[in-house]
């Protein structure tokens, strides 16, 4: 019963903090983007023009309060009907790319602003959005039943539940032609991702960059004991339909305990060439760090040595990086 109780609480406080975002982003009256309409009881799709951009905060398990301006870099692509969404920082793009924690990056569809994953347009919303309106879709590798909570002016609540007792609930904001808060909580009442809309716009200039990327190994190890070695290998084939990886992507969190606690990483490729090296003393410790191998080959040797207290953490993808000069 405790457990009900607290779910309720939870989707409570939840409503409460959309509704109050969805009061203040009426009030806002930003109307920047370019071919947006509405009225008090149904919202149309937008029209995004080359250069509009939003900045969102992001939050996940992995790390927090990070920014990312998200901007509209091509308006044909996949023969004219869906646009290219990119951001404007590319460390940002490939740790996208390899946490994959973003699905509104790349591809989205002009009918419904339909984020593609593994290929096909999920269909987030069912535009025109009305009063009541349902559908489901599919996203983050999960079925969702999707309905219209509340329209308000141009700003539309939307809930989304899974059967596992997952949960969405997002914004999308029409004046600001996109979201203006999503939150995705897993079936055990973690929140995995908390975007939120900070400022948007239009007319962005400068580079901006889209790394497709693919898994190609990840794993975590925990209080390992004393001196204990692990050595793995993995291949590196080419991404399914665009070719060769310009580069491999790695991700890692690490941490040693005190004493004699210490742990060293080594990869090789497969002319036991040194890709990367890392070594980690007793009290050493970090979070979320992001770095690049230039050249991919077939195959791959890691080798991990732990002693004492130790705790690793690592994510390989590969990267193909596209970018735009608006």
């Amino acid at each position: 019963m405790t457990d009900g109780r607290d779910g309720l609480l939870m989707r409570a406080a939840l409503s409460m903090a959309l509704s109050v975002l969805l009061m203040a982003t009426a009030l806002s009256g930003c109307t920047s983007i370019s071919g947006i309409v509405g009225g008090s009881d149904s919202v149309e799709v937008p029209v995004w023009e080359v250069g509009d951009w939003w900045l969102y905060t992001f939050s996940t398990p992995d790390y927090t309060d990070d920014t990312a301006r998200l901007v509209v870099a091509s308006v044909s692509e996949e023969d004219n009907s869906s646009y290219m969404l990119a951001i404007s920082s590319l460390s940002e793009a490939r740790r996208h790319a390899v946490l994959n924690h973003n699905p509104f990056l790349g591809r989205m569809t002009h009918e419904d602003l339909s984020a593609y994953e593994n290929g096909v347009a999920r269909t987030v919303m069912d535009f025109p959005l009305d009063e009541d309106k349902t559908w489901e879709f599919t996203l983050f590798s999960t079925e969702w039943s999707s309905s219209v909570r509340g329209v308000s002016g141009n700003s539309v609540t939307i809930g989304a539940f899974a059967d596992d007792g997952s949960q969405l609930e997002y914004v999308y904001d029409g004046d600001v032609g996109f979201f203006s808060a999503f939150f995705w909580t897993d079936a055990s009442g973690v929140e995995q991702m908390r975007m939120m809309l900070a400022d948007s716009g239009e007319g962005h200039t400068g580079d901006v960059y889209f790394v497709r990327g693919g898994d190609l190994y990840s794993d975590e190890w925990e209080d390992t004991g004393p001196d204990i070695e692990i050595r793995d290998t993995f291949f590196v084939g080419d991404h399914p339909s665009d070719g060769e990886w310009d580069e491999m992507i790695y991700f890692l969190d690490a941490e040693c305990g005190g004493g004699s606690s210490s742990i060293t990483l080594t990869l090789r490729d497969h002319a036991s060439l040194s890709a990367l090296e890392r070594i980690w003393g007793p009290g050493a410790s970090e979070s979320g760090t992001l770095g690049t191998i230039p050249y991919p080959s077939e195959e791959y040797t890691l080798t991990l040595t732990f002693t004492g207290n130790t705790y690793l953490r690592l994510m390989i993808a590969g990267g193909i990086t596209s970018s735009w000069s608006l």
